[in-house]
């Protein structure tokens, strides 16, 4: 057991005598969570889709004020004119919009449609602009009836009556338990599981074919060590290492993004530690497998990115077809980030965890028993 301590101590040290190891460690996984983060993160509640929608309001007068608020509190994502090009739909208020209106007369809002916009964005936006139509209609009768004609109507009296409490409300949200995770929840433990895999792999394959090419394992076997105790000693170092990146990135996911992982904090670490013990397993065995460090890092790169990809790290499993989810749970990058995505954003506990562990705790052994078997000083 000593050695096994002494020969992960030492290998950890000797990791962080290199300055790039900090780079990769820390800095490059940290660019990537704010990267894939602000990408995903879209407008308000990832559950709630807010399409953006130009408006051009061309009345002066406080009708066409009060319209504005009432399509933003029906859930619309205005933009600034600055940004037309972004727009889904655009929607143009005319001129003559408050005149008309107090004087009884029919007026027409403008929805302009764009070819190259979703059209389920499309529907949404329509839906929203019906509703934002029929709440205007509802606030202007209400007034009426209160304060008299509708032609000396007030911007005060019709703001009052928009901020009256609503003697029927309606709750509706979207069916399910399960968000898309996106956002900061998204890429924090995404980019851990991507990155976790990828220096494990790395580092380990590649730290072990060095040392095997310069006798340095020859070396270390005429002390009173066996090949078992070597491997789980290599194994031991790289779960620290990955402990440390662990730590870190939760760390900034806390403070610098806002990802709440407090009330689940012990189980993430658990499953993250028990992912860096198999993606370290896998690293040991591809530097006993293959013989030139400079190989060993070009297959584990590739190997990484295929597993961060068809795992789930760059994008959620819940938009991708039935075939890549069945792909991502051959894979351990996808059980690991199943596990977190239950403790971060669905809100699970530790106990909707219990499958993906044991799936990673198999993965783990096999790991282990595999680089034990073809372990070669």
């Amino acid at each position: 057991m000593k050695s096994i301590l002494v020969i992960g101590h030492n290998d950890l040290r000797l990791f962080f005598k290199s300055k790039a190891a900090y780079v990769w460690l820390f800095a490059v996984p940290l660019m990537f969570v704010y990267f894939v983060g602000a990408v995903n993160r879209g407008p308000g509640d990832p559950a709630n889709r807010k399409p953006p929608v130009l408006v051009e309001n061309l009345d002066t007068n406080f009708l066409g004020r009060v319209f504005l608020d009432e399509l933003g509190a029906q859930g619309m994502w205005l933009l600034d004119p600055t940004n037309r090009g972004s727009a889904a739909r655009t929607v143009r208020i005319p001129p003559d919009f408050t005149r008309n209106v107090l004087q009884g007369k029919p007026t027409k809002v403008e929805y302009a449609e764009r070819e190259d916009s979703a059209e389920a964005d499309a529907a949404l936006l329509e839906l929203r602009l019906v509703r934002a139509l029929i709440a205007l209609n509802s606030h202007l009768l209400e007034t009426v009836t209160r304060f008299g004609p509708l032609e000396r109507l007030t911007e005060n009296e019709l703001r009052q009556a928009m901020n009256r409490p609503d003697p029927v409300t309606l709750n509706a949200h979207f069916a399910g338990r399960h968000p898309v995770p996106a956002g900061f929840n998204f890429s924090v433990p995404a980019i851990l599981v991507m990155y976790l895999m990828m220096n494990l792999l790395i580092f380990g394959g590649a730290t072990l074919a060095a040392e095997r090419r310069n006798g340095v394992i020859k070396r270390l076997m005429v002390y009173p060590v066996t090949h078992a105790a070597v491997v789980l000693g290599k194994i031991y170092g790289l779960l620290l290492l990955g402990a440390a990146q662990t730590l870190f990135l939760l760390a900034a996911g806390k403070y610098a993004f806002g990802v709440n992982v407090g009330a689940n904090l012990p189980g993430v670490i658990l499953v993250l530690l028990e992912f860096s013990w198999v993606a370290g397993s896998l690293g040991v065995l591809a530097g006993s497998l293959l013989p030139a460090e400079d190989r060993v890092a070009g297959i584990c790169v590739l190997a990484s990115l295929l597993m961060a990809a068809l795992g789930g790290c760059w994008w959620p499993l819940e938009l991708a077809p039935p075939a890549l989810k069945a792909v991502a749970f051959c894979l351990p990058t996808g059980w690991a980030l199943q596990a977190l995505h239950q403790l971060i954003s669905f809100g699970g506990g530790l106990g909707a965890t219990v499958k993906p562990l044991l799936v990673l705790a198999a993965y783990g052994v096999g790991a282990n028993l595999l680089a034990a078997r073809f372990f070669r000083s």
